[in-house]
């Protein structure tokens, strides 16, 4: 089946792209893997009216909403594979299924690459926290740690000391802190431990870090700015451009290097930016900026006005 529109990724960014698009009359598709990057997190923050809002529940009003267009599609799948085809675009999905589309819009997000520590992946979201916009309010005045060693990981210390606490450790998990960080943090009193970490364990306002030697350090909460790489190679396979670090470069249209193919949310930016915003907000706002430009796209090329 062919459509003018596939959508790939069922996150704030493809959902509100969906919902321009069906407002548009665009016979669209949404493909969503299920897979969402903000599922551990039981609040989402900075969404005027929805601030505290599950995430979850957004998900799900956005999909009720999009009901309301019969020419909006949603299915659960997964993309495995992608493909230009004779100025179309062409998807095959893990149950063997193919689609087709005019445009593109990646809205797949990234995916966090934790340390290798135990007890990290379970806890994150819940007592270890990646993002201090998302979560620094709500761990205000408590004691808390930085997890990492890695220049960015180190300094986020500094901003929740000038922010949120006046009682931060950084954990380097058995590397030594980066030279020029260490002048700032004991400058900011800032203690740091770098012995490796075994396993974190407890739950939402009782962290515990156990060390190598046995020591334990009791917080309150945990900061992790872990390393990101893309949910989906689908724009690796469509041939977009990407930017240092992975994500897909695009323009102020919210167009990749490759024509008819946009993309949104957090697996995107601007060359110009210095990091994707992984905020609910930003990413809603790429995905309806993406609709927009490329249904004027759309209708330009119909109408022969050129692209």
């Amino acid at each position: 089946m062919s459509y003018d529109v596939l959508v790939v990724g069922g996150g704030p960014a493809g959902l509100n792209a969906a919902l321009v698009l069906g407002r548009q009359r665009r016979k669209v598709l949404l493909l969503d893997s299920g897979r969402p990057r903000n599922a551990p997190a039981a609040e989402m923050h900075m969404l005027l009216s929805r601030d505290g809002f599950p995430p979850a529940e957004l998900r799900r009003i956005g999909r009720e909403q999009l009901a309301v267009y019969p020419s909006v599609e949603i299915r659960e799948a997964l993309v495995t594979a992608a493909e230009a085809e004779e100025g179309r675009f062409l998807l095959t999905l893990a149950d063997g299924g193919r689609v087709s589309g005019r445009k593109v819009i990646v809205a797949t997000g990234q995916v966090d690459v934790l340390e290798e520590v135990e007890g990290l992946s379970e806890l994150f979201g819940r007592g270890v926290y990646h993002c201090p916009f998302c979560h620094g309010w709500e761990t205000r005045g408590m004691k808390l740690a930085v997890l990492g060693h890695e220049f960015p990981q180190v300094m986020q210390a500094l901003y929740v000391a000038d922010r949120f606490s006046d009682d931060v450790v950084v954990c380097t998990n058995g590397h030594p802190v980066p030279e020029q960080a260490a002048g700032k943090l004991a400058e900011a009193g800032i203690a740091v431990d770098e012995t490796q970490v075994s396993r974190i364990e407890g739950k939402e306002g009782e962290v515990r870090l156990v060390l190598a030697d046995g020591r334990v350090i009791e917080r309150q909460a945990v900061y992790h700015r872990a390393p990101t790489r893309q949910h989906s190679s689908l724009a690796e396979q469509l041939g977009c451009r990407t930017l240092p670090d992975g994500c897909v470069r695009v323009d102020e249209f919210q167009r990749t290097s490759v024509p008819g193919v946009y993309a949104a949310g957090d697996a995107a930016r601007l060359e110009a930016l210095p990091d994707a915003l992984t905020f609910v907000v930003t990413g809603a706002a790429d995905g309806a900026r993406a609709a927009v430009w490329l249904e004027q796209e759309l209708f330009r090329q119909d109408a022969g006005l050129g692209s």
